[in-house]
C-alpha cells in the first residue's frame, strides 16, 4: 500500500459518565472530572468536578458544588459554581448562586440572592464546605482557626474561607 496502513484514531471522553434514575440520600463527592446527570431524587451534597445535569423530572435538595451546573429539574439548596450555571426553562432553584457565569433562560424560576465574582479562583466557603474540601472534621478545622494555623477571614460570627489562600496553604506544608 503506497500511504501505509490505516489506523484507526480513538477518541475517548476524558469523563467518566454517571447517570442517577433513583431516589439517592447522602453526599457524592467527585475529585476527578464527571459527567454527572441526575433525573430522580436526591438529598444530601454534591461536589462534581466536570459537568453536572439536573434533568427535568429531578428533584435536589442538596448543597451543589460544580465546574458546570446545568439545571433542568427542582433544586433547593445553594449553588457554588467555578465556571458557568445555566438554568433551562424548567428549572426551580431556591437557594443562593456563586458562579462566575450564568445563563438563566427565560421561563426558568429563580429564588435567591446571585453572587457573581469576576475571578474563577476567588470562591469562598464555610467550614463545613471547607471541612468536606478538605476530608477533616469541623472540629479540626475549629480548632486549626483558634490556633491560627489556617488562613481565615471573619466577618462577626461568620468564618469564610478563600479557596484560592486554602489551596496556597494546604501545598506550603504547614498542614499538620
Amino acid at each position: 500500500m503506497v500511504f501505509g496502513e490505516k489506523k484507526q484514531v480513538k477518541t475517548e471522553n476524558p469523563h467518566k459518565s454517571i447517570e442517577i434514575n433513583a431516589e439517592m440520600h447522602g453526599s457524592l463527592a467527585f475529585k476527578d472530572p464527571v459527567d454527572l446527570k441526575i433525573n430522580g431524587i436526591f438529598s444530601g451534597s454534591l461536589d462534581v468536578r466536570g459537568t453536572l445535569s439536573i434533568g427535568v423530572n429531578a428533584d435536589v435538595q442538596a448543597d451543589i458544588n460544580g465546574d458546570n451546573v446545568i439545571v433542568a429539574g427542582k433544586v433547593k439548596g445553594n449553588i457554588r459554581v467555578t465556571k458557568m450555571l445555566t438554568c433551562m426553562p424548567t428549572a426551580v432553584v431556591n437557594g443562593d448562586i456563586y458562579t462566575p457565569k450564568l445563563n438563566i433562560v427565560e421561563g426558568a424560576i429563580f429564588q435567591g440572592a446571585c453572587h457573581m465574582s469576576v475571578s474563577e479562583v476567588s470562591e469562598w466557603m464555610n467550614i463545613k464546605e471547607l471541612a468536606s474540601y478538605l476530608e477533616l472534621d469541623e472540629a479540626v478545622i475549629g480548632e486549626l482557626v483558634n490556633t491560627g494555623k489556617i488562613p481565615v477571614v471573619r466577618e462577626g460570627e461568620t468564618l469564610k474561607f478563600e479557596r484560592s489562600q486554602i489551596d496556597h496553604w494546604a501545598v506550603s506544608g504547614i498542614v499538620k
